[in-house]
Parts: structure tokens; sequence; C-alpha cells
């Protein structure tokens, strides 16, 4: 893989990486994560496309800026990273909180964007919902060092990938403890109080809508509120799966980008 790079913009210093050949698209990760989230998909999708990811702002090794932070913040951020890279249009596929950029991203920067995949993210929360996730957002801003990682493992990982799989557990455990306080609260502050269901309307670009049939926060009906308000979006419910599908199933979310990400021509 190529080495990584830093981009400057406006005091914002962002960590990215371009790998593989074909058609551009670009990775957004979650909340709490990096762009090694994208790990595992990235190198199943490399010989078919170049992927471009990178890490959030207050994440990875990205500039912790001081908060509050906005949607429209992060959208803005992926839109000058492609300028910077001199793309014109690419696919985009956001995660979680980088689902919910990504739904920006389509909303305000349309002509950068060639096809969307919205993963295990949100848009129409119901009034339990919303204080479920304000709940969290408070664990977070408390700063208590992996206390959100630790209250969130069983929503976001089967128990039978958790049986067989202690060491990539003790991997994010240990990966969210180490998660800068400030960053980390301020993005989280954007996934717990953002909601553009009412702007899916405006989403033109053809999408894919995906999250795991036993996902919580990111969940079934909330992503079929999506499908319905984006005019030209495509549903996958996948079987026995919760919300951290990047790491629990890169071969899965892999088959989903080839798929939804095929050749126009």
């Amino acid at each position: 893989m190529t080495t990584f790079e830093n981009f400057t913009r406006d005091k914002l210093t962002t960590r990215w990486q371009a790998v593989g050949t074909g058609p551009d698209v670009a990775l957004i990760h979650g909340v709490g994560g990096r762009l090694e989230d994208w790990d595992g998909v990235v190198e199943r999708l490399s010989g078919e496309f170049r992927l471009i990811r990178y890490d959030l702002r207050g994440l990875g090794q990205s500039s912790k800026l001081p908060g509050p932070y906005t949607v429209e913040n992060f959208a803005d951020d992926l839109a000058a990273l492609l300028d910077h890279l001199d793309i014109g249009a690419c696919h985009v596929a956001g995660f979680s909180l980088g689902g919910l950029v990504a739904q920006s991203f389509a909303v305000r920067h349309s002509a950068k964007l060639n096809r969307l995949a919205l993963l295990s993210t949100v848009a129409g929360r119901t009034e339990d919902e919303r204080k479920r996730v304000l709940d969290r957002l408070t664990v977070v801003q408390e700063g208590v060092s992996g206390a959100h990682f630790e209250n969130s493992v069983e929503r976001w990982f089967t128990p039978e990938f958790q049986r067989d799989n202690p060491e990539i557990m003790a991997y994010c455990a240990e990966r969210n403890r180490s998660n800068d306080p400030v960053g980390y609260a301020a993005t989280y502050g954007v996934l717990a109080t953002t909601d553009l269901q009412d702007d899916l309307h405006r989403i033109t670009a053809p999408t894919l809508v995906a999250t795991g049939e036993g996902d919580q926060g990111s969940n079934p009906r909330m992503a079929r509120l999506m499908r319905e308000r984006i005019p030209n979006a495509t549903l996958k419910i996948l079987p026995n799966l919760r919300h951290s599908i990047l790491i629990e199933a890169p071969d899965v979310v892999a088959g989903l980008l080839r798929e939804a990400f095929h050749d126009d021509g």
C-alpha cells in the first residue's frame, strides 16, 4: 500500500491515503474510528477501484480542532480533499457518522458525486432513539476512557464474532480508548444531533442503503425510510449482522460496494 499523506487547509490537517486502480471511491469512516477501519474492504477492492480514505477531523491523525463541529464541516472537508487530489467526481461510501457526512455531501456537492453508498447510518430517529443517542453522547462527553466502547460492544458485534475474535475485540477496545476525548466528543455530537431526513429527497445520485438486521442504532426502519425518500435508492438488510459491518463483515461490504459502484459503461 502507498504511504499516508497529509493535506492542510484552514488549520485542518487531514491524513489520507489513496490505493488501487480504477474508478475513484471515497470512503468515510464512523465516529470514534479512523481510516484503518476500511482495511478489510480496501484489501478486497483495491484491484478494482482507486480507494481514497481519510481520518475525519477530530479523529485518527487528523487535526483535533476545537468543536463544535457540524455535518457541513465534514462534507466540505471531503470536497476540499477531492479538489486537492484533482478529482472532479467520484463514488462515495459512508459508514455510520460517515453515512451522515455522505448524505450532506450528496446534497451540498452533488456535482462531485457519481454513486453513493450509505452503510449502517441514520435518518428519522424517533424521540426514544434521540434520547438514547444523547445519553450515549453524555458518556462520551464525560471522557471516561473506553466507556463508550464497553457499553456498545453488544450493539456493535454479534456474540459469535466476539467469541471467535478476541484479538480483534481487544484491538478495537484499545483503539477506542486512544481517541482524543475532545475530538471524540465533538464528532459524536454531530452523530447524536444531526438528522437529514428532510433533505434526503434532494439526493439525486444512485444510492445503496444497507444496514445489519440486528443494528439497533442504525436500524432497518431507518434504512427503509432512506430508501423511500431518496429517489433512486436500493436497500439491503444484512442478515445476522449488527452495527460494525466494516470490521465484522468486510467481504459483505466489499461485495455491496462492488455491485453499487459498477461501471455504467
